[in-house]
């Protein structure tokens, strides 16, 4: 499981989320076998996705965040609820590229700068909220930090790392949200740059042994900040036989007649955790008949 603790500032005007993801993202390399700038790219999403869902009011309530940039790794996925569960995919989910100049994995040109970030809120309510911006550099931080910024108002510090180790196993990840309500003086806003301007990476604070307390005390440092809850958050998919028998259906009689007519049973794999399933299609077509 993956820890994630939330806090606020004394006088209520800031707010903190930080998450050790480790355990997430290494559950998302062992099933999806990506390669070290895709593992780096998708474990970053998904550590926004833990953090933002953990914002969410039910765990009933569900956000996706959908990175489709114009880099070779394709199509970003990552889901999350309320309840700590975070799930993911990567269209590609081997890229070989270079490394950056200064040695670190380019992500930004494995997702690419040219497309855009879509958020989708599922609140349970008619119809869920959905925003969407232009990707300012595919690293996902600083694309996470423009959605904030953009599409909500709020003034946000987002940061993420994930460091692979190199038998392509994952050594660290994790991050952090910051954000400023409402109020915040000039005099706030330049101690809090200079406080997360101070800090070494998310992965580098990890290696050295800092815990999320730790890294808390050193982004609100002067805000005499205070613990509100913490959460263990795990990678989890949802995925069921019947979920996968609604997603054959939703593609209407005529195309399930056609599929039923080549291949009798159908295997269908599971996007997020590869798992199979296989679905009697003639049954189906038993089942819409008789419910007709």
């Amino acid at each position: 499981m993956s820890r994630l603790i939330r806090a606020i500032s004394e006088n209520g005007g800031v707010i903190f989320s930080a998450i050790d993801s480790t355990e997430i993202v290494a559950e998302m390399e062992r099933i999806h076998k990506t390669s070290a700038v895709t593992s780096a790219a998708l474990g970053r999403l998904l550590t926004a996705g833990a953090l933002m869902g953990a914002m969410l009011k039910s765990p009933e309530n569900s956000i996706t965040l959908r990175v489709k940039g114009d880099g070779p790794a394709g199509l970003l996925l990552a889901v999350a609820d309320g309840a700590g569960h975070v799930k993911g995919m990567v269209e590609n989910p081997v890229v070989e590229i270079p490394l950056r100049a200064d040695g670190k994995l380019d992500v930004g040109s494995a997702v690419g700068k040219d497309g855009t970030l879509s958020v989708v809120r599922d609140l349970g309510m008619k119809e869920p909220y959905i925003g969407q911006i232009p990707l300012v550099s595919g690293e996902i931080a600083e694309d996470i930090t423009s959605y904030y910024a953009v599409s909500e108002q709020i003034p946000t510090v987002c940061a993420l790392g994930v460091l692979v180790a190199p038998d392509l196993t994952i050594r660290r990840a994790g991050g952090f949200l910051l954000q400023l309500l409402p109020g915040a003086t000039e005099e706030e806003i330049s101690r809090l740059e200079a406080n997360v301007a101070s800090m070494k990476s998310v992965t580098q604070m990890l290696e050295d042994g800092l815990t999320l307390e730790n890294m808390m005390q050193l982004a609100l440092d002067g805000f005499d900040p205070e613990i509100l809850d913490e959460q263990e958050c795990a990678y989890s998919c949802d995925c069921s036989q019947e979920r996968m028998e609604r997603a054959l259906i939703s593609l209407g009689r005529e195309e399930l007649t056609a599929m039923a007519q080549e291949e009798p049973i159908a295997e269908v794999c599971c996007q997020f955790c590869e798992r199979h399933h296989h679905v009697d299609l003639k049954k189906l077509l038993e089942q819409l008949d008789a419910n007709s």
